[in-house]
């Protein structure tokens, strides 16, 4: 009873505000009678020193700035037990945050490694099927070389196909020498523009020799100026032959080159199927047999396709090079027979037949940047 009385007067004694003002006696007896549980114990004893550190000056500053300041949220631990347990139960708030974020960037590395994951089967099924193809063509080639595998021939296609490649041969050789004529030609028309310069100059300066050289100065300079009506005719032949050997004729023997290995890849296939029907006609058999058949069917297509596109191509391209070597040879005979002929009007009403324009003095050289 004593001992209770003295934690009374103790009690009262503490002021727990800032102005010093002490609680009520029920305030303290409440407090007294808290504390017979274990837990109002240690629940007093945190009271205690809260008391303590309030009631001196430097306890009330720190808890001021405790107040203002606040807790460290990064710092709040999370109790996962009752009170008083153990530190094991205790969750860092900035694990569950780690944890969080680890698992976002996880989840961002995952989609990320199944998108490089898909990307590289994908390339890989295309270097496979490549390489099967290959292997298979390959195979095929090899076997015809050797006289050992059969080979799909359209007869009437093929000889049209090496018609066209004899007549490309004969037709680069003319373009050939077309150029070459050209170059000698304007060679020789600058020749002649030099000569009727030098002519005229001295037809100046030999007072005895005037009419003579001024003859030869005319003479010059007339053959010069039909040299360069014929230059534009040929010029034109040479472009016209040029675009017809070089751009229609090789756009036709692409589609061929296209058609053949199109027929190479069929034969192959064709061969494969022709195989595997020969063997045994178990399960695993008759599925590898239905494959080869898609793809023999595939290529059977492609082929055919193709050997339809070909036949057009040939055609038409016969048909282009009537009209066009028609009047390409036409403009070459009558340009060359009116400037030999010394006939100046026929030559130049040849240019106005074909509607050939005559270039600019000077606009022969090509510029630098053509050169490039």
């Amino acid at each position: 009873m004593a001992d209770s009385m003295m934690s009374k007067a103790a009690t009262m004694e503490i002021p727990i505000n800032s102005n010093g003002d002490s609680r009520n006696l029920a305030e303290d007896d409440s407090l007294e009678q808290s504390c017979s549980s274990p837990m109002s114990v240690q629940a007093a004893k945190i009271q205690w020193s809260l008391r303590e550190k309030v009631g001196s000056p430097t306890g009330l500053r720190d808890l001021q700035q405790v107040m203002v300041s606040g807790p460290n949220l990064n710092e709040t631990s999370i109790v996962s037990g009752g009170y008083g347990g153990t530190t094991e139960g205790i969750i860092p708030t900035s694990s569950i945050k780690g944890s969080n974020m680890h698992h976002g960037s996880s989840n961002s590395s995952m989609t990320a490694e199944e998108a490089t994951r898909g990307v590289a089967v994908e390339k890989f099924d295309i270097v496979k099927k490549w390489g099967l193809n290959t292997y298979k063509c390959t195979k095929q080639m090899i076997s015809e070389r050797f006289g050992r595998g059969s080979r799909t021939v359209d007869l009437e296609l093929e000889a049209q196909i090496e018609v066209l490649r004899e007549t490309k041969r004969k037709y680069e050789s003319v373009l050939h020498l077309a150029r070459a004529l050209t170059n000698h030609f304007y060679s020789m028309v600058q020749t002649q523009h030099a000569l009727g310069d030098t002519f005229a100059d001295l037809s100046q300066k030999s007072p005895e020799l005037r009419d003579e050289f001024g003859y030869n100065a005319e003479t010059q300079k007339l053959l010069c100026k039909n040299g360069e009506t014929l230059l534009g005719a040929i010029n034109f032949f040479v472009s016209s032959i040029n675009t017809l050997v070089n751009k229609t004729m090789e756009d036709t023997l692409m589609t061929i080159k296209m058609y053949e290995n199109a027929r190479l890849e069929f034969d192959a296939y064709r061969a494969d199927l022709e195989e595997l029907n020969m063997g045994p006609r178990d399960a695993v058999t008759m599925a590898r047999i239905e494959a080869a058949q898609q793809q023999y069917q595939i290529h059977k297509d492609k082929y055919e396709r193709l050997r339809s596109d070909v036949s057009i191509k040939l055609k038409f391209l016969e048909e282009n090079k009537v009209k066009v070597m028609h009047k390409q040879l036409l403009l070459f005979h009558n340009a060359i027979s009116a400037y030999f002929a010394g006939n100046q009007q026929q030559l130049e009403q040849t240019l106005k037949q074909f509607n050939i324009k005559l270039k600019p003095p000077g606009a022969d050289k090509p510029s630098w940047l053509e050169e490039q």
